[in-house]
Order: structure tokens, then sequence, then C-alpha cells
């Protein structure tokens, strides 16, 4: 575990200043109920926070997502992670690119003692110092087998409740997916892992992080694509997607494997349409790794293989101008 008291941990990239991990988002929603039952379905520990709900992991303390209730499901910000003595000098390399701090949001309601900031479209971002929670090694994945003359399965009536481990990663929308990515990489040290064209780019961070913490995909406004939840191996992939489908919750994308993370995938539509996704196996880079980026073809920006893809998969329903 990396410390934050003013030393670096094993994980750290030499000589390098970034954020180290995505800390937390924060999402409104129209009906708060709606959406513990969603999540608590999903395998994630709800918690009434205030006004709220916050989204934990089964055994952590750690908040990775807040929930609030409004009029329409809006991405509300983003919550990047320092290390303690990198804090004021990332504060004044935001300041000196010409990015003006503003005031903690209203809506907030945790303590903080990071600061607040937009990027160029509206999405508001919070910096603060935090423990690393992106992993300091790949995550273990787990393809064992038995062997001839036992039972490799399980009876339904026995099937575990798939728990996830942490929140992997995010993909949001963005307006002109350049230069978002020109911008978290010059105000918070993310690094291009891979991109296809102005379509899509992947982004991680600098002191060892999964293939992508953060993703942006082209659209005409911000908003929240999905956000994905690790798990362990395929078939608690396989298990998610029917313990989902059987609270009701059935329309959604997979399985199948991403070409760029390398991922196996489950998606699961949920009732303002974004996605949650179950995901096992995602390519790592190490904080003393330095990745070979590329620009790969349409074909390979959503998958290798799995099912048809649905119609509105990559619609963006945070969009008021975009069509139903």
């Amino acid at each position: 575990m990396t410390a934050i008291n003013g030393k670096v941990g094993a994980t750290r990239r030499p000589g390098e200043l970034g954020i180290h991990s995505m800390d937390t988002f924060h999402m409104s929603v129209p009906d708060l109920r709606i959406a513990q039952d969603f999540y608590t379905s999903f395998g994630l520990d709800v918690r009434e926070e205030g006004q709220g709900l916050g989204l934990f992991t089964t055994g952590s303390e750690h908040r990775w997502a807040s929930l609030s209730e409004d009029a329409t499901k809006k991405l509300r910000h983003l919550s990047f992670a320092v290390f303690e003595e990198d804090f004021e000098r990332l504060r004044r390399r935001i300041e000196r690119n010409g990015v003006r701090l503003v005031d903690v949001p209203n809506y907030y309601d945790h303590e903080t003692t990071g600061f607040f900031f937009m990027d160029p479209f509206g999405t508001m971002i919070e910096v603060k110092i935090a423990e690393k929670t992106s992993p300091d090694e790949k995550s273990s994945f787990d393809m064992s087998s038995v062997p001839a003359g036992q039972m490799g399965s399980m009876q339904r009536a026995h099937a575990v409740r798939v728990r996830p481990r942490r929140l992997a990663h995010l993909l949001v929308f963005t307006p002109s997916v350049p230069d978002s990515l020109s911008f978290y990489s010059r105000n918070l040290g993310l690094r291009l892992s891979d991109r296809s064209g102005d379509g899509i780019c992947f982004m991680h961070g600098i002191h060892g992080s999964d293939h992508h913490l953060i993703a942006f995909a082209k659209s005409s406004a911000p908003g929240l694509h999905h956000c994905s939840w690790d798990v362990n191996d395929v078939n608690q992939i396989g298990l998610g997607a029917m313990q989902m489908a059987d609270k009701g919750y059935q329309k959604g994308w997979g399985l199948g494997r991403h070409v760029l993370g390398s991922n196996y995938f489950h998606y699961v539509k949920d009732p303002w349409g974004s996605y949650s996704e179950y995901s096992a196996d995602i390519d790592y880079i190490p904080s003393d790794h330095d990745w070979d980026a590329g620009d790969y073809p349409a074909e390979d920006s959503i998958y290798l293989w799995g099912p048809e893809i649905p119609s509105d998969f990559v619609h963006n329903y945070e969009a008021e101008t975009e069509p139903a």
C-alpha cells in the first residue's frame, strides 16, 4: 500500500508529476431509490450518506462514487488523487496553464482539502490528497480448471453472489477527444495508452495503473458512458450478468473481449441509459514502463469478439441535442 504522509511508495514514477488514481466520481440521478436497487443488485455496498448515496465495494471503506438526486442524470464531477508531496506542485502547474480554480460545488457534501476546476467542456474536476487506489500490480485473474473426473462448475442454487473488487475506470463523453487528451495530459499528467483516431482515447496514470483509468469518446456533449468494476474471472462476469438479469436488468452487452485494454466484459444498462461494466483481466502499465501507444482502426476500438453491439450503445443520453 502506498503511503501519502510525505513518503513515496514503491510504485511511484521518479521525477514525474501527475495524479496517481481516479479516486471517485459524482453523478446525479432522478431517483435514488432506483439507483440503490440497481447498484445493490450489481454487487456494490450502497450506503445512505446525508441526502445521497455512496457506492462502496465489499470490505472496503473507500467511497468509489457519490450519487445525489436531481431532475436528470448527469455526471457532476471527477475526483483524482495525488501524493501529498505533489499536491501544491500540481496546483501551481494547473494555474500556470491558465486554468482557473473554482469554489467547491454546492452539491458537494463531503469534507475535502482539494481544489476544483473545470475541463474545457464544463465537467468539474477535483484534485485532492488521498491514498493510492489504482493497483500497484496487475490484478489477479483466475483461469483455473479441474482435473478429469471432477465437476468444474456448481449448481445454480450454490452460485456465489458477484461483488466487484474495485472501480476500474470510467468512459466519459467529450465534444473533442483531442482537446480532452491534451487537457488531461497537460494538467493531470495522464498519458495516452491507445486511441482510435479522434473517436476514442484511453489514458493511464504515470505511477502504475490499469491500461486506462479514464477514457474519452466523441459525442456532442459531456456525459458518462460507463463505470467499470473489476472482478476476478470470466465466470464472475457471466454470473454478474445473470445476477442482474434475475433482478430485471436484462439490457446490456456482452460477454465479449476488448482489443484496447484486452479486458473481458459484460455491460449492464442502467435505468438512465449509461452502463455499469463487469471487467476482468485488463492490461496493466507499471510505473517504470513506457507503453507504446497505438492509433487503431475503428473496428478495434470497441471489441475483439462478442455479440452484436446494441444500436444505442454509444448514445449519450446526457446530450440534449443528440437524436433519440
